[in-house]
């Protein structure tokens, strides 16, 4: 399992996060026994990265100062080579995401892209209605879109829904289970991508680590769905990743 390795190393993973789930992804981070550090000063960003093992940018509340942070430490990661994970939250619901994650692609080499169906439209350019930053409604071969998508950016593309779908542009694959109250639960899927961002650290084929990161993540959805309430749901996130990755 992906997450007990990443306790057994324990990587230090810098998040550019948005302002709504950063201490639900600290303490996920925790949970698996990795270090997160939460930095998105542009003074600050460069510095941070290069004593960390991995990146994420996520552009779920942008601003300008944060958009700055996000390319200087892109930048730094990929001269250091740090592997960097993009989460485009909501790439299609306005006009300045879609700018914004466009040239955070043409800026910076990401390893890998962790996205839903909407947010992969958009980066692909295909028609699509975007609901804020949920996944909204449309119609795209997610296979082909997202081996292409991962073709042109040299990237892993990991697409989450029902059944997830993580692709280097070759190979595939397919991960079955979760539960629909992670929908409903803000920041699982940003977490999501801070785990990917520590599992890239890991030694191993990338695309094989990122598939059990996400077929745990998904155990740990049924197992946190006994609980009645989305409160109690939200704490079985956090003590399901503690457990799994303890190998209990």
């Amino acid at each position: 399992m992906s997450l007990i390795k990443i306790r057994k190393k324990n990587p230090l993973i810098h998040c550019i996060t948005n302002t709504v789930v950063t201490n639900f992804t600290a303490n996920g981070l925790l949970a698996i026994g990795a270090s997160p550090v939460m930095s998105d000063e542009p003074l600050d960003v460069e510095d941070m990265v290069a004593i960390a093992n991995g990146l994420l940018i996520n552009i779920g509340t942008l601003n300008k100062n944060s958009v700055e942070a996000m390319i200087l430490a892109g930048k730094k990661a990929n001269e250091l080579n740090i592997p960097v994970v993009l989460d485009p939250v909501g790439a299609g619901a306005t006009t300045y995401r879609k700018e914004t994650a466009k040239n955070l692609l043409k800026e910076i080499k990401f390893d890998l892209i962790r996205c839903n169906a909407g947010e992969l439209a958009a980066i692909a350019g295909i028609n699509w209605q975007a609901k804020g930053v949920d996944s909204g409604q449309g119609e795209m071969d997610i296979t082909n879109v997202a081996k292409e998508t991962a073709q042109k950016y040299g990237a892993i593309i990991a697409v989450s829904g029902k059944e997830d779908f993580v692709t280097d542009g070759i190979e595939h694959y397919q991960v079955s289970g979760g539960h629909e109250l992670m929908t409903q639960v803000t920041g699982t899927g940003c977490l999501l991508s801070a785990i990917c961002a520590a599992a890239l650290t890991l030694d191993g084929g990338k695309l094989e680590n990122i598939r059990n990161v996400l077929a745990d993540y998904k155990k740990v959805a049924e197992n946190a769905s006994k609980e009645k309430y989305l409160g109690s749901f939200q704490v079985e996130i956090i003590n399901g990743l503690h457990q799994i990755s303890r190998g209990e």
